[in-house]
């Protein structure tokens, strides 16, 4: 139908028959899926409709629109959704449970009413953990795609000095490493989990306007364009001497990569390019520390302590009341995945999951330094997959 890759058949019976072994487990009897990244991840194909999976037996995916896409692009059956009731009579016609699993975390409260209402007798069970659990551990096929996604960002990083100079603004380079990254395959969506979270390309943020808090659940703000998407780029201008954030996202076949450096015109003020030493060493340590069976939440406490023996735990992940409580996040189809590092969160880590560590510091008034590199938790802990050098960009006064 189209000449674009599609996910592998073994792919998606895999991810379906772990899911399945939980609903088996935990005697749900089967599960609704609405959310379109979950659907991705259990068909292969991101078309609009609704995918049952029972506990036994194949699952279906109904679809409202296109249903000849999704049944090129998917190895489970597809039909069409068609009308309320007859797709309530398909379902109940294969559900034999007393439990009924649907996303709690993402289903608008209408919708999940509108579905409970087709399990009248049955027990509604939150599944979205469970599931985002299940994506948190890559398969090799997953890793590929991430790793591609890596590669694009290096391209940008690798010519980035080409591109920075006084008088550009954040804007206008935010514009050039889009430009450059959907030349490469890019499509620029950056999805999230997160209720009313949004990004595009990650932060292109200098001085002061970096330092500018918002709404986003970040270390660093940024000004926006507008009142209406306050993050992120603005009209600003480069100056010399002052902190220039750079954090970029890629995608590849649905899979994110997510990486920080940081760049300047000249020299940073000694105190800041101290700050951004702590924030290397906070990572160095890091990468020590984190080891499968270790507590997530583990390395946020250990780097909020390595930020207050530094002297700087009040500019740690933001400043003051608009300080990010943690030091990472899970990567993959979406930007918020699971673990996250952060207190409270004592499950452990676990060989297979793709992790964003990113140490940084907020000096209102005058920038952000820190950085970013997105790992693979390993046998014997974290390989990094983003593989840009982490020394400051530093671009020469005269260019």
């Amino acid at each position: 139908m189209h000449p674009l890759p599609i996910v592998p058949k073994e792919e998606i019976l895999k991810r379906i028959n772990r899911f399945q072994s939980y609903l088996q487990e935990t005697g749900i009897g089967g599960a609704i899926i609405t959310q379109n990244v979950d659907i991705f991840y259990l068909t292969g194909t991101m078309q609009s409709g609704i995918l049952y999976i029972p506990d036994y037996g194949e699952p279906c995916f109904y679809v409202k629109k296109s249903v000849k896409r999704a049944q090129f692009e998917t190895a489970i059956p597809v039909e069409p959704l068609g009308r309320t009731k007859e797709l309530e009579a398909k379902i109940l016609a294969r559900f034999k449970g007393e439990k009924i699993g649907i996303e709690m975390d993402v289903i608008p409260y209408g919708l999940a009413i509108r579905y409970m209402r087709m399990f009248p007798h049955a027990l509604p069970v939150d599944i979205s953990t469970p599931l985002r659990m299940q994506r948190a551990i890559k398969s090799q096929y997953e890793l590929d795609q991430i790793a591609e996604a890596a590669k694009m960002v290096y391209e940008v990083m690798a010519v980035l000095p080409e591109m920075i100079r006084p008088g550009v603004s954040e804007l206008e380079l935010a514009a050039k490493i889009e430009y450059k990254l959907r030349l490469m395959g890019n499509y620029g969506i950056t999805r999230m989990r997160g209720y009313n979270q949004e990004i595009i390309l990650g932060m292109v943020a200098s001085g002061s306007a970096a330092a500018v808090p918002t709404y986003f659940d970040g270390p660093a703000g940024g000004t926006g364009l507008s009142v209406a998407n306050p993050q992120g780029a603005s009209r600003k201008m480069f100056k010399i001497g002052e902190p220039i954030l750079l954090d970029i996202s890629a995608v590849h076949e649905g899979y994110l990569i997510d990486q920080t450096r940081l760049a300047v015109i000249g020299e940073l003020e000694e105190d800041l390019e101290e700050a951004y030493q702590a924030a290397r060493y906070i990572l160095s340590e890091i990468e020590k520390i984190a080891k499968p069976g270790v507590g997530w939440q583990d390395l946020y406490l250990n780097a909020c302590e390595m930020a207050r023996l530094a002297g700087l735990e009040k500019h740690f992940m933001g400043y003051g009341s608009d300080q990010a409580r943690f030091l990472g996040h899970g990567v993959g189809l979406e930007m918020d995945e699971l673990p996250i590092l952060a207190k409270g969160f004592n499950q452990p880590l676990e060989k297979g999951m793709v992790i964003a560590i990113e140490p940084k510091f907020t000096f209102p008034g005058r920038g952000v330094v820190g950085l970013e590199n997105t790992y693979l938790m390993t046998e014997k802990g974290l390989q990094s997959i983003t593989f840009a050098p982490e020394e400051i960009i530093q671009i020469d006064v005269d260019l």
